[in-house]
């Protein structure tokens, strides 16, 4: 029987690819002296991914692959007033308003009355954490796990440390490859959530959803009619 509930944080329990969209749209702003928008996109994307393994994840690791990015394409000849301009793009995405998606609030409230819930999340450690405490729901949530990546081991790392059986942990999530495959492979159950914006890192080939059973919802406010269903089938 399931006892553990974990949730990602960013577009499962508030908006938050949208915030890199809208920044995105700004570096573009910022850089339309110099170079056009297509290529600043498929640039800082490429920047992104080559930062992944130094910078890991969040805010921070975007803002220094937005600055290297503005470097690069402009062959070093960039102001220091348009470098400011991308930093204080950043700062102003760290310091946005949580908004928690729909449903949420009454949903983990909820949940919290039968089960244990933990939030397992990428991204950087002290933005996470500043995020959780300002969303209204840090106190619904028993641990709190802030990964640089979410592998197989990831997950078999933070169960073990909780002394939880995979069979007792479902995991909720927008992300197919973070969330869902590797829950799944460990022995564990997931569920997701699309959100209407993904990042293309986050997204999966069809061939590697094949044979893996999981659930998909709309949104996270179908999660309890969903247990109900689990619980019966157990």
């Amino acid at each position: 029987m399931l006892q553990w509930i974990a949730f990602d944080a960013d577009d499962t329990l508030w908006h938050n690819e949208i915030l890199y969209a809208q920044a995105q749209d700004k570096l573009k702003d910022v850089l339309s002296e110099y170079i056009d928008s297509e290529t600043v996109v498929d640039r800082l994307y490429k920047t992104e991914m080559k930062n992944l393994a130094h910078y890991g994840y969040g805010v921070k690791s975007f803002a220094l692959s937005m600055i290297e990015t503005a470097v690069d394409l402009t062959n070093d000849r960039i102001t220091g007033s348009d470098i400011r301009r991308i930093m204080d793009i950043a700062k102003a995405m760290l310091a946005s308003e949580v908004q928690l998606l729909s449903h949420v609030p009454d949903t983990i409230k909820l949940l919290s009355k039968s089960y244990d819930l933990m939030v397992i999340t990428k991204g950087d450690l002290l933005d996470q954490q500043e995020k959780l405490a300002r969303s209204g729901i840090r106190e619904h949530f028993k641990y709190v796990e802030v990964v640089s990546s979410k592998t197989e081991d990831t997950y078999r790392a933070v169960l073990d440390r909780y002394g939880i059986e995979p069979q007792r942990f479902l995991m909720i999530g927008n992300s197919l490859p973070s969330d869902v495959l590797p829950v799944i492979a460990i022995g564990g159950k997931a569920v997701y959530i699309p959100y209407h914006l993904t990042w293309e890192h986050e997204t999966v080939d069809n061939h590697q959803l094949q044979n893996n059973g999981y659930f998909e919802l709309d949104h996270i406010g179908q999660l309890p009619s969903l247990l109900k269903q689990l619980t019966v089938q157990e």
